[in-house]
């Protein structure tokens, strides 16, 4: 019989979840680390909500380990490279709590608006000061949803019944999506100019990290309001606590903070700050939601085999695995391409398989390579979610199939369709194994993806490689690889240029600006 350990407090629910699934448990939440060393080892799976630090200390000794289960969204707990290294299924529960959290997220907007938390505390204290607690109405008022996906899209819904004009940022949200939810989409900068509330639903990544700034700040409305129930750190607090001083912002929601726990804090002390102490999930709701979640996705993964949200691993079966592996690397890095040099909102992916890789089960090719496009805009997407994920957006998926292949043994090919139009991303895997992109924007080009690099759409005119290459090597940077194709209609050319470390912002504006360069992307890998 499988055993698992549930090392923080969850419901007692899952307890019983275990239990009547077959499953041995042990329930043992407030242990100190070192108590955890001493008996992970006996377990095959481990439930957690925050506290619990996996580390790769812990899961060295963890030798029968099979799963690890996060009751919640956020695995900033986990050490998911150690983990998958190990062989161990990290899983989240990432819908759990968003309704929850949305509330949350409406709640501090009212809040704002009604400075009720000041005026509690005034009234406390034997105070009537009726005059100095005057308040906005939230009717007709613009609310600026900053990530329109899963919480986001709720948040928009409870406000359009407070009778709000609710515009949203979102690059994966279509114009089809943002009809259904009944908001506007706009760009950020548009956003940032109408909005008199601004509320964040954005996974924190290093396009998100620093979102608001002092430069972002400078575009909103005078007097705007913001919200952020969803990470620390897409707030840069030093720029915020100058708005606030300034005006420019005149008042701020905070349910997270750049360091938790926040013991201490520059916003801490402004009346018009209003601060929580990472409550978005907090509810007995939630909680129950989540802990039932984990308890059946960890029962299901020890003793049927089946794999729920997981974060490190496609759907497959053990019979499947070995051949289907080098597909899986191929399919994760042609998504992974794709998604990072496609920054729209995405109306369909076509995907083509072609030659020897038809004669494997597709379906875990595909949910790897939609997990990867998709990931670069948002942090829930897995594996296994990722065709849901997408059709809640309105993206169309399309696949096809083709026996035979006309240049490569087996290929794939991704199309990715937004408003300007196809774009699409190509592989191969030479000898067998090893992935090759072979084609971007239908610009045949032979490359192996490294760590880091840069993709370049260019005008085909003479000069440009060596430009490039000029501000590289005297800004100190090596090229370890450069390959290069040219469009059919030799105006054009696309590039990937393989660098041995990641360039900093400036020397990326300076290559950017570069006469014939029409678009520069950095990637990671």
């Amino acid at each position: 019989m499988p055993k698992v350990l549930i090392s923080d407090k969850l419901d007692p629910l899952a307890v019983d979840i275990f239990k009547k699934n077959g499953v041995d448990v042990d329930f043992k939440p407030g242990l100190s680390p070192e108590d955890q060393l001493k008996i992970i080892g006996e377990y095959d799976g481990l439930a957690i909500r925050s506290s619990t630090i996996v580390t790769p200390e812990m899961i060295k000794v963890a030798k029968n380990l099979k799963v690890i289960g996060r009751a919640g969204i956020g695995v900033d707990n986990v050490d998911i490279p150690a983990a998958t290294e190990a062989g161990i299924c990290v899983m989240n529960t990432p819908f759990g709590n968003s309704i929850t959290t949305a509330e949350h997220a409406i709640a501090m907007m009212f809040a704002l608006a009604r400075q009720i938390p000041q005026a509690n505390e005034s009234t406390h204290a034997g105070k009537w000061e009726k005059k100095r607690f005057m308040g906005a109405e939230l009717f007709n008022k613009t609310l600026g949803v900053i990530g329109c996906g899963n919480i986001g899209g709720i948040v928009a819904d409870r406000a359009l019944g407070l009778k709000m004009k609710v515009i949203a940022f979102d690059p994966f949200l279509t114009d089809e999506r943002a009809k259904e939810i009944g908001v506007e989409k706009v760009e950020l900068e548009t956003l940032f100019e109408r909005a008199d509330f601004i509320t964040i639903h954005v996974p924190k990544n290093e396009k998100t990290t620093g979102l608001i700034n002092k430069d972002t700040i400078a575009q909103m409305k005078e007097g705007v309001k913001i919200i952020n129930c969803a990470r620390g750190g897409l707030i840069v607090e030093a720029d915020l606590k100058d708005a606030l001083d300034s005006g420019q912002v005149s008042g701020v929601a905070l349910d997270v903070f750049e360091v938790e726990p926040a013991k201490d804090n520059i916003l801490f002390g402004y009346e018009n700050v209003i601060c929580t102490p990472h409550l978005g999930a907090s509810t007995t709701e939630a909680q129950v939601n989540v802990a039932l979640q984990v308890a059946e996705q960890i029962s299901d993964y020890l003793v049927n085999g089946a794999v729920t949200n997981a974060l490190n691993m496609p759907s497959i079966s053990a019979e499947d695995a070995p051949r289907l592996k080098p597909y899986i690397k191929l399919g994760a890095q042609i998504g992974e391409l794709a998604g990072q040099i496609n920054d729209r909102a995405i109306e369909s992916i076509e995907i083509e398989y072609q030659g020897s890789v038809t004669e494997v089960n597709t379906d875990p090719i595909t949910s790897t390579i939609l997990a990867n496009l998709l990931k670069a805009q948002l942090s829930t997407v897995n594996m296994v979610n990722a065709l849901q994920v997408a059709q809640t957006r309105g993206i169309n998926i399309k696949q096809s199939y083709s026996g035979s292949a006309q240049e490569h043994r087996s290929f794939i090919n991704v199309i990715v369709k937004d408003k300007t139009g196809e774009h699409n991303v190509s592989g191969t895997l030479f000898t067998g194994k090893e992935p090759r992109i072979v084609n971007i924007e239908n610009v045949v080009i032979e490359a192996a993806l490294r760590e880091n690099m840069l993709y370049v759409f260019n005008d085909d005119t003479p000069g440009l490689i060596g430009r490039v290459g000029t501000v590289l090597g005297e800004a100190g940077y090596n090229i370890s690889d450069f390959s290069l194709g040219r469009l059919p209609d030799g105006k054009h050319a696309v590039a990937l240029i393989s660098l041995d470390t990641q360039i900093p912002k400036a020397l990326f504006e300076e290559i950017s600006n570069l006469e014939q360069v029409n678009k520069l992307v950095s990637l990671k890998f």
